[in-house]
């Protein structure tokens, strides 16, 4: 990138190159741009003839190239607002999407407000769900599990910026730490990606582990719908996000574990993203 360009040609020369790579390329342009140059967004609508100095316009450089091979722009910013909540997020986390808020609706509506409810979300990465649960429900327990120590490290540190105490993070595979308790509701966003699926290319620079779930897709449904009611009340509900191709798939894997009452939800595009089913027994064997 010449050096001497100015802030408006930097910024019509990103949008640019960002459009086959984003779906808000301007945006993206001005907070890379705002951010190589340490500044706010409204100073560069204010200065657009103003040009570049060479340490900055290098950094501008670095940053677009890899935002046009497409690493997440929060991965950049360092930040994805998720439930109003400013979340950080870092390349061991996924980069929560809006589809995801679904699930928070539907355990809130589950939650009476003065609620002492035990909850369990199982998979949490960034924390997102367990946060949102948590903020909206003070008087819950929100017990927030994932096998990866540094997402968790990432969770921990949005709670404790967040100042929402009533969430407990803990490593580990699916419902192993936390085998000896009973929750009153278990929320989880699995991986739920085929290993073939053409689209984990576009996603190659979030956490493998958090997307990638076997031949088909389903093997962490599979996984949770065998083990979570283990830990859950007889009566009480577990709700899963999948993929919008995956509700009937998730159906029958709940029906044959022995869950009831299994239904769907749609998202605000009108596509299935989370299933809840009922637990019907207090104690399931898990091996």
């Amino acid at each position: 990138m010449n050096e001497f360009l100015s802030i408006g040609q930097a910024l019509r020369m990103a949008t640019e190159k960002l459009a086959p790579a984003s779906e808000s390329p301007r945006l993206d342009a001005e907070l890379l741009l705002a951010r190589a140059l340490d500044v706010s967004r409204s100073y560069l609508f204010a200065h657009p003839d103003d040009l570049m100095d060479p340490q900055a316009a290098g950094r501008f450089a670095h940053t677009l190239g890899e935002r046009v091979n497409g690493v997440p722009l929060a991965y950049f910013t360092g930040e994805k607002e998720f439930w109003s909540m400013p979340l950080a997020v870092s390349p061991a986390t996924l980069v929560p999407r809006p589809e995801t808020e679904v699930i928070v609706e539907q355990a809130l509506l589950r939650i009476p407000r003065h609620a002492e409810m035990q909850l369990l979300d199982l998979g949490t990465g960034s924390g997102a769900i367990a946060l949102a649960i948590a903020m909206e429900r003070s008087g819950c327990h929100v017990v927030a599990v994932d096998i990866s120590v540094e997402a968790l490290a990432v969770a921990a540190l949005n709670a404790r910026q967040l100042m929402i105490p009533n969430v407990e993070f803990l490593a580990g595979d699916w419902i192993k730490p936390v085998s000896e308790r009973i929750f009153d509701l278990v929320v989880s966003n699995p991986p739920y990606v085929a290993s073939g699926d053409p689209h984990l290319r576009e996603l190659r620079h979030e956490p493998r582990s958090a997307l990638d779930a076997g031949e088909d897709g389903l093997d962490a449904i599979r996984r949770i719908a065998a083990c979570a009611a283990a830990v859950m009340k007889a009566g009480s509900e577990l709700l899963i996000e999948h993929g919008a191709d995956q509700a009937a798939a998730t159906a029958k894997i709940l029906e044959a574990a022995g869950w009831s009452d299994v239904s769907y939800v749609k998202d605000l595009a009108g596509l299935p993203r989370v299933t809840i089913a009922k637990c019907a027994s207090d104690v399931r064997a898990w091996p």
